[in-house]
């Protein structure tokens, strides 16, 4: 059983149709990554799953179960959790009331057992744990909004843009932390601009233009596919060339 599907969802803003017909799907344990440039529809798609802007048509299922037509906090109780572009911290609470405003929704059971759990992968954390969010470095802040969704019982991580404004060290360890998590054996869906990390990590891959999915396909196919890459990716020759190409979505 996947733990995602996503089936033909039309999403709009008002009167403007921003998601066409689009449909992908996350297996276990997987990393998939969502690829375009900006204002393709990738964060619209993770808001779509999240109920923040859900779909008019269609159907999303989440481990066989359906849940579009829920409320956002209805989602969150099943386990998927998102970490927003922007981060969502509040910047006049410390680095532990941020975290401790999380558990409240999450409704652990053992708070302290849960702070543990982040300060032990983010050791950082600990040592800044009332220092408040609006002194925290671009990259601190973002290992506090992963450790957020990491609070309690967590299913499925959807991540919007990351990596938006790092310097690449902290790229790097954005990375890190998301092979963490997948070995740990929760499945993430990323919406990334940095094509190169996204190829790193991600086990399949959507590439979604002006709301509709074109290609869908491994990281291999995509970095053998030049066309694919200066069409949809707005990329050069920064990878082999070769003869492989991405599968085309749909019939």
């Amino acid at each position: 059983m996947n733990t995602l599907e996503v089936k033909g969802i039309n999403t709009f803003y008002g009167l403007s149709h921003i998601l066409h017909d689009v449909s992908l799907k996350v297996e276990e344990n997987q990393v998939v990554s969502l690829l375009g440039r900006n204002g393709a529809g990738k964060t619209t798609v993770i808001r779509s799953i999240m109920g923040l802007t859900p779909p008019r048509s269609g159907t999303i299922l989440f481990k066989g179960e359906t849940i579009s037509g829920l409320k956002s906090s209805q989602i969150f109780i099943k386990g998927i959790k998102i970490i927003p572009q922007g981060r969502g911290i509040f910047p006049s609470l410390s680095v532990e009331e941020n975290l401790r405003l999380a558990m409240v929704k999450a409704g652990t059971e053992n708070p302290q057992a849960e702070l543990k759990k982040v300060y032990d992968l983010f050791p950082f954390l600990a040592e800044k744990r009332r220092q408040k969010g609006q002194y925290l470095s671009g990259g601190q802040l973002q290992m506090l909004a992963i450790s957020r969704v990491l609070l309690g019982t967590t299913s499925l991580i959807l991540m919007d843009e990351p990596t938006e404004g790092l310097a690449p060290l902290i790229v790097q360890q954005v990375g890190e932390v998301i092979r963490k998590i997948k070995k740990g054996g929760c499945p993430l869906v990323l919406a990334e601009q940095n094509l190169k990390m996204a190829m790193d990590l991600g086990d399949w891959h959507y590439i979604i233009d002006n709301g509709i999915i074109k290609y869908q396909g491994t990281s291999e196919e995509i970095r053998n596919n030049e066309e694919l890459k200066n069409t949809y990716l707005g990329v050069g020759r920064e990878y082999k060339k070769g003869d492989g190409s991405a599968k085309r979505a749909g019939p």
